[in-house]
């Protein structure tokens, strides 16, 4: 090759598919590449133009806009808009009048002591001693303040009738789980023992062969005693009636303890009835 080949040339396309499949897609391509990359700098180099002259055509538009519309016919002051001189009804302020003060009820008139001399003091203004003021028939306590009442209320009557406020014991919700559980005295084992000398099989249960567990529950008081004996799972009406009787016949145990006080606890205590073979 003497003569320089230009790349972009059909003869450099030629040269390099000297010898080819030229109906190749790729043939037909390297020769428009030339032409489509023109094609794609003049579109780039376009919308670069287009960019940058972009501020300039929105603020001839936005200039334009304005001249259309022209200024504003009218202008209007705060300070000469009419006002509404009627006030809403739930902004006004209603005036209301005090409620009557409440009836007078018949009180005991307090008349302050006056300080005298001994010698300015007749005989019946003396102060009387307490026994004397006990003798005396003399009404000392009905009011002399008149009010609605009819008449007052003598404090000897009063006295006669003792009031008396019986407080009710609060009761304290049994616990279910504590820090330190209820106890049988001498531990499980010894429940255990107590349960086997002191159960008694009902007979009506043995002739119907009637055996099983009985789980009954019950509350240890803060004093260890058992309270609230009940049969959540029975076997027979028989069979429950005897483990009740053998909870209830139990010993005080050893109350729980929660933060170091007695507390009532609820416990769970299975009973086993088994017949012998």
């Amino acid at each position: 090759m003497s003569k320089d080949i230009k790349l972009n040339s059909s003869e450099w396309c030629d040269v390099v598919f000297e010898g080819k499949n030229k109906n190749y897609g790729a043939y037909k391509l390297r020769q428009s590449s030339s032409k489509r990359h023109i094609v794609a700098f003049l579109v780039v180099l376009v919308f670069a133009a287009f960019v940058s002259a972009l501020p300039g055509l929105v603020s001839v538009v936005k200039n334009l806009t304005q001249s259309q519309s022209g200024p504003m016919e009218e202008t209007f002051e705060l300070s000469n808009i009419p006002v509404e001189q009627e006030i809403p009804e739930e902004n006004k302020i209603k005036q209301e009048t005090a409620p009557p003060p409440p009836p007078l009820k018949t009180t005991v008139k307090f008349v302050p002591p006056k300080i005298a001399k001994d010698e300015d003091v007749r005989d019946d203004q003396e102060m009387k001693a307490q026994d004397e003021v006990l003798e005396t028939k003399i009404q000392i306590s009905v009011a002399d303040v008149k009010g609605t009442s009819d008449k007052g209320v003598d404090i000897a009557e009063l006295r006669e009738h003792k009031v008396i406020v019986e407080e009710k014991p609060v009761e304290e919700k049994p616990f279910v789980t504590v820090e330190q559980m209820p106890t049988f005295p001498g531990g499980e084992m010894e429940m255990q023992k107590y349960i086997a000398n002191n159960l008694k099989y009902p007979v009506v249960a043995q002739e119907s062969g009637i055996q099983g567990r009985v789980t009954v529950r019950f509350v240890v008081s803060k004093t260890g005693a058992i309270e609230n004996v009940t049969v959540i799972r029975g076997i027979d009406p028989s069979c429950d009636k005897e483990a009740i009787r053998v909870v209830k016949s139990m010993p005080k145990w050893v109350p729980g303890k929660q933060n170091g006080l007695n507390v009532p606890v609820y416990f769970t205590l299975p009973i086993v009835f088994r017949l012998k073979q």
